[in-house]
């Protein structure tokens, strides 16, 4: 049986380098840092571009005495233990990144009719009133701020209620 010998593509024996002899300096060359590492300093005044989670976190965590806690492998935002934003990323193959909300009594019938592309109701919750806000492709993050905020008043205790200045008119219900 004649010996088999491995054949190294011409391309990949190009890009090899040879290793230094001994006692001679590497060829490779140092990782830079500093203002020469190839990366642009942030422009000042420039916003750095952030995700849409990115963003939903600082909406989230910028409220009063707001905790995130992973529960079902998903970001969850909470006020004194409650529960009042979960983000919906594919879940179970669902094909938008989203964030679930509370809403008030009728709310969520009422985004979901008028613009169903945006907003629509979310699995286990969507019976208790809870609305789906998708946060991928053209977001309106003022609306998006507008319905974190409701859904925090509606869960948050009344002492932190009161500082959020305009309280939702709508007090938390059961269903």
């Amino acid at each position: 049986m004649p010996a088999v010998s491995a054949k190294i593509p011409p391309m990949a024996a190009a890009r090899r380098r040879p290793a230094a002899a001994p006692g001679e300096k590497s060829r490779r060359r140092p990782a830079r840092s500093g203002p020469q590492s190839g990366r642009r300093p942030a422009r000042p005044g420039r916003r750095s571009r952030r995700t849409p989670v990115d963003r939903l976190r600082a909406i989230c965590l910028a409220l009063p005495e707001t905790t995130e806690k992973i529960a079902w492998s998903e970001p969850t935002w909470r006020v004194a233990g409650k529960l009042f934003a979960q983000l919906d990323d594919h879940h179970h193959g669902a094909d938008h990144l989203a964030v679930w909300l509370p809403a008030p009594l009728g709310e969520q019938e009422a985004m979901v009719f008028t613009d169903p592309a945006r907003f629509f109701r979310p699995p286990y919750v969507g019976a208790r009133g809870w609305v789906g806000v998708r946060i991928d492709g053209a977001v309106d993050w003022s609306v998006v701020t507008r319905l974190v905020v409701q859904a925090y008043g509606l869960v948050a205790p009344p002492r932190l209620r009161a500082t959020l200045g305009a309280a939702p008119s709508s007090s938390p219900r059961k269903r």
